[in-house]
């Protein structure tokens, strides 16, 4: 069993290529090697700040705990607010982010493996 408080978790800011528009701020609450299956973050997104399309190799399943954001699809955009949760599909080409006027924060549980699409 792995019990984690989210306050006792430093954020740290994640700057790599799937950032599209900072900041955004993850806190890693379960270890993807601790549990052999899925890790699960605590992701924040400033105002406006959003991921760059991407995929996954397995599915990523977001849950809303704050804020105003947006997830989408090359074809469609969802407006997304606390309590909305999210399946996406391994290889569904998606980003996610906060709205221009609100920061966002989302629960993730997802296996690793995710690389840019184009």
């Amino acid at each position: 069993m792995i019990v984690v408080n989210s306050n006792k978790v430093k954020s740290e800011e994640t700057s790599d290529e799937i950032v599209g528009r900072g900041p955004v701020y993850r806190k890693a609450l379960i270890d993807a090697r601790a549990t052999g299956g899925p890790g699960v973050l605590l992701v924040t997104f400033g105002k406006g700040a959003r991921l760059n399309f991407h995929v996954h190799d397995y599915e990523q399943i977001l849950y809303v705990t704050e804020g105003k954001g947006i997830v989408a699809t090359r074809d469609k955009e969802y407006v997304i607010t606390p309590g909305t949760t999210v399946f996406i599909a391994p290889g569904e080409d998606h980003w996610h982010g906060a709205t221009a006027d609100t920061s966002m924060t989302h629960l993730t549980v997802q296996k690793p493996g995710i690389k840019l699409s184009r």
